[in-house]
């Protein structure tokens, strides 16, 4: 019976896991259409709102437009809508409620209309309010009725990177041509030539704490002795066995955006790249397009 649902539940996560991996990933601002407009959009992607919003103005309601708004359902509704460049398109849609909404300003009421809203190749048929976002930065706001169409959001703002790049190691003054590894845990540095002050030669983990200096070198051959402090030791494990290294660490990073991360030192003298990334420099800050030209 316990393994029957031991069984069950794993089932039941690996099936959770299959759901959300099917699910579209969508960063903070995306490029996206109204099909009717023929504009293309900056739009902000806002999980706090209910409700997608788009830029209108000079509203007419075909036909003639009754006092109460909500009398106005069911009618045709004709607005120009403008984008963040300037380009402006006049379209009819379908009003199909009304909205009440409570922002900083008060409640407003807004007409909701029928619009394909999305990117050209996969939009979606959704309500969408309108109002004068003309002091607005976003003329486009995406809210949870167009999300839970089979998206999720990440608002982390991670960078792209392919699977080679041209990388920065500040404390040595080089620029390396770096693999990307999303298989390793850990960054690898080249080094060779290393002393560390009052070595224990017996026991490296009795050397955490004080400093050490080595050399290291590019693809091209330059080369730079560094100096700093042992953070740690790293047990890898690889096709030759297992090995224990120095930790250090670095501003690793493409030029003047590097950030201090932890690299384990080896001697790469040869391997094709002197500097491997792991997943510890990338978590967080990248994610890995091996399309991507270098």
């Amino acid at each position: 019976m316990f393994k029957r649902i031991v069984i069950s539940t794993l089932l039941c996560l690996l099936s959770i896991s299959v759901f959300a991996s099917n699910k579209t990933v969508l960063s903070q601002v995306e490029t996206m259409t109204v099909a009717k407009s023929g504009l293309q959009y900056n739009a902000r992607i806002d999980t706090g709102a209910v409700n997608t919003s788009l830029h209108a103005v000079d509203l007419e309601i075909i036909g003639g437009a009754s006092k109460k708004m909500k009398s106005n359902v069911g009618k045709i509704v004709e607005f120009t809508t403008e984008n963040e460049r300037g380009e402006k398109k006049r379209i009819q849609a379908e009003i199909v409620s009304t909205s009440r909404v409570k922002n900083s300003q008060g409640i407003e009421t807004r007409y909701m209309v029928k619009l394909d809203v999305g990117f050209p190749s996969e939009l979606h048929d959704i309500h969408v309010n309108l109002r004068d976002r003309s002091h607005m930065n976003y003329k486009l706001l995406i809210g949870r009725n167009f999300l839970k169409h089979n998206y999720i959001v990440d608002v982390s703002d991670k960078k792209t990177i392919g699977p080679l790049a041209e990388l920065s190691i500040k404390q040595t003054g080089l620029m390396y041509n770096t693999r990307i590894d999303t298989g390793a845990v850990e960054n690898s540095l080249h080094a060779v030539n290393i002393r560390v002050e009052n070595e224990d030669k017996v026991n490296i983990e009795n050397n955490i704490g004080k400093m050490i200096t080595f050399t290291t070198a590019n693809e091209k051959g330059e080369k730079a002795d560094v100096r700093t402090k042992i953070r740690g030791t790293s047990l890898i494990r690889n096709a030759q066995g297992t090995e224990r290294r120095y930790m250090v660490r670095l501003s690793v990073g493409e030029p003047r955006h590097e950030f201090i991360v932890d690299v384990n030192l080896k001697d790469r003298t040869k391997m094709g790249y002197k500097l491997l990334i792991g997943r510890n420099w990338l978590q967080g800050h990248y994610m890995v397009d091996v399309s991507k030209k270098h």
